[in-house]
């Protein structure tokens, strides 16, 4: 598989999400059905998706602990077939080490954690012996048990949202740093809705220009049908479609690189008008 080449400040690039889970808390989950979770991945190519992130455990809350051979045998397959089929960039959604490292070994070139080394500092070894890229989110819970992720809301106490969650985040990329990664192949994410309440979520939308000037790396934002603009207007997760596209538009204005989104066809379409307005020193003039 080609090496994935970013341009960082040229345009925002589109993460596409690809669950293969039976219980992704928006409904979008594949479950077992491989043929299903390639045409979603093609489909998603077909739109304009930079990225395919695939992820076998889900970060829903109060979603079941899932083990490593478990999570193996749901993503494995699909990222084999996709490494196969697509030059399109690879990143598997995990925190084990074990399953990087498989990933990795079939094709994968992107790691996303959403827990950024504290939930298997292993993990930083592994992304740094296969040269490959790393997300590394943001996410406050002190990890008292396997499934109690995203969403959930007690400990999101901070005495300065934006400094704790960058001082957080700069501890992160120190572990990656000191496991031999390349600094350039670190992406930061501020986790929107892991360890936040939706209120806290917004608020880190509104001041992501702050935590651009703290972390000089690219930045990636998951806006995508999470219960901070889904609570705003009361639409079910699998409505939020234009709630989604309006924080999108407005990440982008606040800094973000890349966009991990559901519905890759119309993000594309709004991310080329945003970087038409915020990037037009870049950007092809039409």
């Amino acid at each position: 598989m080609a090496e994935p080449v970013f341009r960082w400040g040229e345009r925002t690039y589109v993460m596409a999400i690809l669950n293969v889970t039976p219980d992704s808390f928006s409904g979008d989950g594949v479950g077992d059905d491989t043929a299903l979770a390639l045409r979603r991945a093609e489909e998603a190519i077909a739109a304009g998706a930079d990225i395919l992130d695939v992820g076998g455990e889900s970060t829903r809350p109060g979603a079941e602990p899932v083990s490593e051979a478990e999570e193996l045998r749901r993503v494995l397959p699909v990222i084999r077939a996709l490494a196969r089929r697509t030059d399109v960039p690879i990143s598997v959604d995990t925190y084990k080490a074990g399953v990087a490292e498989r990933a990795l070994d079939l094709g994968a070139r992107i790691v996303n954690d959403v827990w950024a080394f504290r939930r298997d500092p292993r993990l930083a070894a592994v992304v740094a012996r296969a040269g490959a890229w790393v997300v590394l989110m943001h996410n406050r819970l002190a990890v008292p048990k396997i499934g109690e992720l995203g969403g959930y809301y007690p400990r999101a106490t901070y005495a300065d949202m934006l400094q704790d969650v960058a001082t957080e985040l700069e501890r992160s990329v120190e572990a990656a740093l000191a496991a031999g990664i390349a600094p350039e192949r670190i992406i930061v994410d501020p986790g929107l809705g892991f360890g936040k309440t939706p209120a806290q979520s917004r608020e880190l939308v509104r001041r992501l220009p702050e935590l651009r000037a703290r972390l000089p790396y690219p930045l990636l934002v998951g806006p995508s049908r999470k219960s901070f603009v889904g609570l705003v207007t009361g639409a079910p997760p699998e409505a939020r479609l234009l709630e989604t596209l309006a924080a999108v538009a407005l990440c982008i204005a606040g800094g973000a690189d890349v966009v991990r989104i559901h519905d890759v066809a119309p993000a594309v379409r709004v991310c080329r008008v945003a970087d038409a307005i915020v990037r037009a020193d870049v950007t092809t003039r039409a």
